[in-house]
């Protein structure tokens, strides 16, 4: 709900201020998020948050008040619930014109209404009453913190489940025994929320997870995947997946994961590849935060501050530009490399070998990581496009650490051959190439993780470049190079093509005639470019 940008604050403050106008005169009632995290915002400057007599939209505009005016403000946008005793519909249509926005029917079973706000500073969903009163409604809601209500024009909070207590102890308990058999689902969101607002779950509500677990099975995928999406955008995202584990929710959601429990790795590694995996998501947190968060950036410290240092205040602003494009899905790139960095040993299990000296090896666990990860996004109904590049990352990630013993400064035609290898992920893939080598702690790990940072520092930029501008516009096209030659259309063509790229990426020519030139020599002689 409260985005780390402040770009929106004065636009979503003043969509509020419209809203709260247009509430006026209305009969209904303020529910859910909103509520939770503005209560939850009071917990933590008293011991108790008490209950407000002016409606806590006046709260939410003040909060977007102080983000309008900060160096760095926590809001872009807002998404209000609201409760109507009367006609959805006509509340919801009456708000879009006082918004300048639109509206739509969002649940045709419950007959919900959303509203969008212009320039998509605020969301407001509008939903029917359910029961005959305001408290049955509330006792009909998952947890209790997202229990409470307050009537449009303030007053007094109505908390029939003990939602205020809760906030205030930091405890997420379910509103009712029957909360969770009415949807499974609930209990992904009570990960999610525990996760990310750092509440404890109390015992009987964790009883009614591990109980509830199997039932995941029969929720729609595209719904699991929204909520796994949000823990893995959220503050925490290794300690989500560690509470899905906890309460038996991993092995039906994700039981590919759960495979690599206990799975034993080489004497380079400290952990087994399920607590690696972990440790490289929260690695892949780390670098964000490091080098993609010019809003919040401060010194790294530790092994990152030397890459930061390396890359350089410009570079690191256009990593964060590029990194925050959206990609698929509702995430970002850099969102997707937290989902890269989950998925990347996923073939281990499937690869696990000795050697003749009985050491452990992975051998092809990354093409087998490839198509595992996939089945699995399949598996969840995501985009063919989130697929593939996930697949992508898992594919490639091993491949900045194969050029680590070559010689430095690395040579052009090496570095033009692990950008045109990895193709569209080799800025994402290198980034997770950080992460999974700060997670990696084993034998001479020391070492390694400088050399590796070395080698990101100088590769980062590079791909940076080849991301925005892709390889080098040809100098000759395919049917040029065909009539110059005398070569039939065939593989021939494409291969010198690609030879020409990689002489013109390495600075080896640079125009026409000399491109001409060195494919002729490389023709006449029948070998490879060198």
């Amino acid at each position: 709900m409260w985005a780390p940008e402040r770009s929106g604050a004065r636009a979503a403050r003043s969509a509020l201020q419209a809203l709260q106008e247009a509430l006026a005169g209305e009969r209904g009632w303020l529910v859910g998020g909103l509520i939770r995290e503005l209560l939850l915002a009071e917990v933590a400057s008293a011991p108790a948050p008490a209950p407000p007599r002016t409606s806590l939209l006046d709260a939410a505009r003040a909060r977007l008040d102080a983000a309008a005016s900060a160096a760095a403000g926590p809001v872009v946008s807002v998404d209000v619930d609201i409760v109507t005793p009367e006609d959805p519909r006509r509340l919801a249509r009456a708000l879009a014109r006082a918004l300048g926005g639109v509206a739509f029917l969002l649940h045709a079973e419950h007959g919900g209404w959303r509203v969008l706000a212009a320039e998509g500073a605020l969301q407001v969903d509008v939903e029917p009453l359910r029961g005959a009163t305001i408290e049955q409604d509330l006792r009909a809601r998952d947890f209790t913190i997202d229990a409470i209500a307050q009537p449009f024009d303030g007053g007094e909070l109505i908390d029939p489940t003990g939602g205020l207590a809760d906030l205030a102890a930091r405890r997420l308990r379910v509103a009712g025994a029957g909360a969770l058999a009415a949807d499974p689902l609930r209990a992904l969101r009570a990960v999610r929320l525990a996760a990310a607002l750092e509440l404890a779950i109390e015992p009987q509500t964790a009883a009614l997870l591990a109980e509830h677990a199997p039932q995941l099975g029969r929720v729609a995928p595209e719904r699991c995947f929204a909520e796994l999406r949000l823990m893995l955008c959220g503050a925490d995202p290794a300690g989500a997946i560690a509470l899905l584990d906890r309460f038996g929710l991993l092995a039906v959601l994700l039981p590919e994961l759960v495979a690599c429990q206990g799975l034993m790795q080489s004497r380079f590694h400290h952990l087994d590849v399920y607590e690696h995996t972990l440790a490289v998501l929260r690695a892949a947190v780390a670098v964000e935060r490091a080098l993609l968060a010019p809003q919040s950036r401060g010194r790294p410290g530790g092994d990152l501050e030397v890459l930061a240092q390396a890359i350089g205040e410009e570079r690191r602003d256009a990593l964060a530009c590029a990194m925050a494009a959206p990609l698929a899905d509702g995430m970002t790139r850099s969102q997707a490399l937290r989902l890269g960095a989950l998925l990347h040993d996923i073939g281990k299990p499937a690869t696990r070998a000795l050697d003749a000296r009985g050491r452990v090896t992975f051998v092809g666990h990354d093409v087998q990581g490839e198509r595992i990860g996939r089945a699995m996004l399949a598996r969840l109904r995501t985009s063919s496009h989130l697929q593939a590049h996930v697949g992508a990352l898992v594919r490639h990630h091993l491949r900045l650490g194969f050029l680590v013993h070559e010689p430095m400064p690395l040579a052009r035609r090496t570095l033009y051959g692990y950008l045109r290898s990895s193709g569209s992920v080799a800025l994402d893939v290198t980034l997770l190439s950080v992460a999974d080598r700060l997670a990696t702690r084993g034998e001479r790990s020391e070492q390694a993780i400088a050399e590796h940072l070395a080698l990101a520092a100088t590769v980062l930029p590079e791909a940076l470049a080849y991301h925005r501008c892709g390889p080098p516009a040809p100098l000759l096209r395919g049917d040029e190079l065909a009539r110059a030659l005398g070569l039939a259309p065939g593989p021939a063509i494409g291969t010198l093509l690609e030879e020409l790229r990689a002489a013109q990426f390495a600075g080896e020519v640079s125009d026409r005639p000399g491109a001409l030139a060195y494919a002729r020599a490389l023709n006449a002689s029948g070998r490879e470019a060198p």
